[in-house]
């Protein structure tokens, strides 16, 4: 059975800092692709973060309001997703999901792509 797992996720003050995790078993964590993906109270899930597989070169793809605050990163060795977030603002709120996908073909920022997903973590970030 897939199990992707979130933690990490909280409430802090705005402009702190979050890392979330995200465990995979081994076999989903050689996905071509892992992402980061939030969806906030009223709105729809949209794209944060992607990253793709290490023996590839390891990728990386950031949503324009995230860039230059938050870091995706996959450890093979713990078969482990983080996401470290810094600069956190109110706007930030949101479950964050991790995911995968399979393919390298495709769009990484599209969240219809991924195969797998995680139940989500709460982050709460006050102002």
């Amino acid at each position: 059975q897939v199990q992707l797992v979130e933690s990490g996720g909280g409430l802090v003050q705005a402009g702190g800092s979050l890392r979330l995790s995200c465990a995979a078993p081994e076999r989903t964590f050689s996905s071509y692709y892992m992402g980061w993906f939030r969806q906030a109270p009223g709105k729809e899930r949209e794209f944060v973060a992607a990253i793709a597989i290490s023996w590839s070169g390891g990728s990386t793809y950031y949503a324009d309001s995230v860039k230059g605050r938050f870091t995706i990163s996959r450890d093979h060795a713990k078969n482990t997703l983080y996401l470290q977030m810094n600069s956190l603002k109110p706007e930030d709120t949101a479950v964050y999901y991790c995911a995968a996908k399979r393919g390298r073909t495709g769009r990484p920022t599209s969240g219809h792509e991924y195969d797998y997903w995680g139940q989500g973590t709460q982050v709460t970030v006050s102002s």
